[in-house]
């Protein structure tokens, strides 16, 4: 036996085997152009519903050249970390208008939003500690519990009264209790029920951080977040994000008091042994957020877009679930048709994301249709009358559906 059988003929590498044989490998697909409400995929011009590019301004000719100039002055790059020589001013100014943005004391900036959980969640947490997490945040977010020596207990999704009970059973334990839940959760698409989860850490001392990777840009006054679009900002002790999304750029963030932040400063490893964000990131999420914070009509027709989507998608029978962001789950339910109506979308000039088990229930597998601001109500309809016939054709489509 040799000793790469294991990588040779794990169950991930025979799926993505069969599905290349079948042509219906979804993943890795060369893009060619900017990504707007249409892109160039593998040289054919495709509607875009796939990126998160929520407010459309990954191409947006201030922030390109606020980039620009932030190379000809630093370089490409900082060469270090922030705990060392990888500080540079735009680093701080950047947080400071983040800071005063989330309505926070502090921030801190990281290389990637993957790292801010990484980092955040064991720096915070130790081995008699307690992380109460909801059973559907991201990725990143059970990796830091796996990067700590804590206990990890989960509650139903979004729901606050499995979470009251689940606190309940640790109330009389020792030990920092820190509940952590995405703010828009990143393939339902629903809100977290941040206002409710407030109320139960208050009840139990705990600690709360909100991950708003999906929801900076699209909830809260001027995009500020699920703590800002529940109004309470003050009662949530940690806000963290990403930039790779509204903000058109790359890294994170973390906002909290001063005194987590500055403890954060020196314990957090993923942030103090990773070179430090590059200027020309830095520099182009400093003029997004310059955008966001002054220029609403973004975000307004972002959801103009997603009003108008879900009253299409409904009226057609789809189902989407408790669809309310621009994150719109389109419920296939197996994960192999979910590959095929994948694969026959983007023939007909659509992209959008298949979602599968493991990633989901095998019961929850959907095609994730995100919208931007970029989008027309044209683009729409088309691409939601081609969804609707191709899920006909799979007979996923109900007659008591459409009725």
């Amino acid at each position: 036996m040799s000793k790469y059988d294991f990588f040779k003929n794990n169950a991930m590498i025979t799926q993505a085997r069969l599905l290349k044989e079948a042509d219906m490998y979804p993943y890795f697909k060369a893009i060619s152009s900017t990504q707007s409400a249409t892109s160039i995929i593998q040289g054919k011009e495709v509607l875009m519903f796939g990126s998160n590019n929520y407010l459309g301004l990954n191409n947006h000719p201030q922030i390109k050249e606020a980039s620009q100039k932030a190379i000809d002055k630093y370089g490409t790059s900082c060469t270090g970390s922030r705990f060392m020589n990888g500080t540079i001013d735009l680093h701080l100014e950047l947080e400071k208008e983040l800071a005063e943005w989330l309505g926070k004391e502090a921030v801190i900036i990281f290389p990637t939003g993957f790292q801010v959980n990484t980092g955040v969640i064991p720096a915070m947490t130790g081995k008699n500690d307690y992380i109460i997490i909801d059973e559907l945040n991201h990725a990143s977010i059970i990796d830091g519990c796996r990067m700590s020596m804590a206990q990890r207990v989960k509650y139903r999704h979004n729901n606050p009264h499995d979470l009251e009970q689940k606190l309940n059973k640790i109330r009389h334990k020792n030990g920092r209790k820190l509940i952590v839940t995405d703010g828009i959760f990143s393939m339902d698409g629903d809100i977290a029920k941040l206002d409710k989860i407030v109320e139960e850490a208050e009840k139990h001392d705990a600690f709360t951080f909100v991950d708003c990777a999906h929801a900076i840009g699209v909830i809260g006054k001027h995009g500020a977040g699920t703590a800002s679009h529940y109004g309470i900002t003050e009662r949530v002790d940690l806000i963290g994000g990403t930039f790779s999304k509204s903000l058109a750029s790359v890294g994170g963030f973390i906002a909290g008091n001063k005194e987590i932040i500055d403890y954060l400063n020196h314990a957090s490893r993923t942030y103090m042994f990773s070179a430090s964000l590059p200027p020309s990131s830095a520099a182009s999420v400093l003029a997004a957020l310059r955008i966001m914070k002054t220029d609403d009509s973004y975000r307004l027709r972002l959801w103009d877009n997603t009003h108008y989507a879900i009253n299409l998608m409904k009226e057609h029978g789809l189902d989407i679930g408790m669809a309310e962001t621009p994150i719109i789950p389109i419920y296939i339910r197996d994960s192999v048709l979910t590959f095929q109506i994948a694969r026959e979308l983007f023939e007909r000039g659509i992209y959008v994301n298949p979602v599968v088990a493991p990633g989901v229930k095998e019961s929850d597998a959907l095609l994730r249709f995100s919208l931007t601001s970029a989008h027309s109500h044209e683009q729409i309809e088309f691409a939601v009358g081609n969804i609707v016939q191709v899920l006909e054709n799979y007979n996923v489509l109900k007659t008591e559906q459409c009725l």
